[in-house]
């Protein structure tokens, strides 16, 4: 059985940080296309940075220079490292797993919360 959990989600003021954390059971990170999205109310859900199937990163311009993507194979691990937080990065952060690309499949995590307070 899949899992991806997410946590580190919260309250923030803006200029603060959050790291947020996907720990995933079932697969192996180092295998497939891992990343993060967010949905906020009201809006579809959207690119916040991923690993490309070639390993390489892909990282949303709103947050460029302020948020990094980052993996522990070992851990079995995805991290996000979200710096200078605006009012406007306020969502619900959701990890995926991808291999589509492969022919195989997708999995979602249920979602944290970050509220960024201005």
């Amino acid at each position: 059985q899949v899992q991806l959990v997410e946590s580190g989600g919260g309250l923030v003021q803006s200029g603060g940080s959050l790291r947020l954390s996907c720990a995933v059971s079932g697969i192996s990170v180092g295998l497939y296309a891992m990343g993060w999205y967010r949905q906020a109310p009201g809006k579809q859900r959207e690119l916040v940075a991923t690993f490309t199937s070639d390993g390489s990163r892909n990282i949303a311009a709103s947050v460029k220079g302020r948020f990094t993507i980052s993996r522990d194979n070992a851990k079995n691990t995805v991290y996000l490292q979200m710096n200078s937080l605006k009012p406007e990065d306020t969502a619900v952060y959701y990890c995926n797993a991808d291999r589509r690309w492969s022919g195989g499949m997708a999995y979602w995590g249920k979602g944290t919360l970050v509220t960024v307070s201005s």
